[in-house]
């Protein structure tokens, strides 16, 4: 499990296509802390390390996984940066929200405005999601614990804060970015017992 707090900006350095994805890390994090089959979430996404060097470390992405995610949009290239975050250990400050690692879906940025000093940012997101997704709620995009200000019928917006943007990589978003979407699991769980009870409406009736 993650918080959605990001801890680190990774850099990608090396790619590999071998059947799955294979790429290469650069963190600020002491790899002599990282574990050969440790978790750490890349842009939102649960990946295992599989190996590690003096500043890096290796991951491996499945044919699946890329198709859920951004990287179908071939996000990830050379010189890429990545939000970062490591799996939650017992008597961690839970400082966002709880975040599997598992991505449910991708939004685009299609409008970004100046409020003040945050920066207001609005997405699409696929219709099948939207239900999930309510003002003041919580969504994770690319890694990030955010809370959404706005819906609309097909569209949600978020603001960012200097700080946010300064510690991520929201500070170079732009609008056509694709970005990983991971719903609240509160949020799902509502949504489901809103669903059953409503079955169960209609079967008594």
């Amino acid at each position: 499990m993650f918080t959605g707090i990001v801890t680190d900006i990774g850099k990608i350095i090396e790619l590999e296509k071998r059947g799955d994805l294979r790429a290469r890390i650069q963190t600020d994090y002491d790899i002599n802390t990282i574990a050969i089959g440790a978790s750490i979430a890349c842009d939102g996404i649960c990946l295992t390390v599989i190996k590690t060097g003096s500043n890096w470390f290796d991951v491996e992405i499945s044919a699946e996984s890329v198709q859920k995610t951004h990287l179908k949009f071939n996000t990830w290239v050379i010189g890429a940066y990545l939000n970062l975050e490591r799996a939650l250990r017992v008597g961690d400050e839970l400082g966002g929200h709880l975040v599997s690692g598992h991505v449910d879906g991708v939004v685009e940025i299609i409008d970004m405005k100046e409020e003040g000093d945050s920066t207001r940012f609005v997405f699409s997101a696929p219709q099948d999601l939207q239900k999930f997704i309510a003002p003041k709620g919580s969504v994770a995009l690319n890694g990030t614990s955010l809370t959404v200000n706005e819906v609309s019928e097909l569209n949600f917006g978020v603001n960012i804060i200097p700080h946010t943007k300064e510690v991520t990589t929201w500070g170079t978003s732009k609008i056509g970015d694709y970005l990983n979407l991971e719903i609240d699991t509160l949020a799902r769980y509502v949504a489901r017992l809103n669903e059953t009870n409503a079955t169960r409406g209609y079967s008594a009736g």
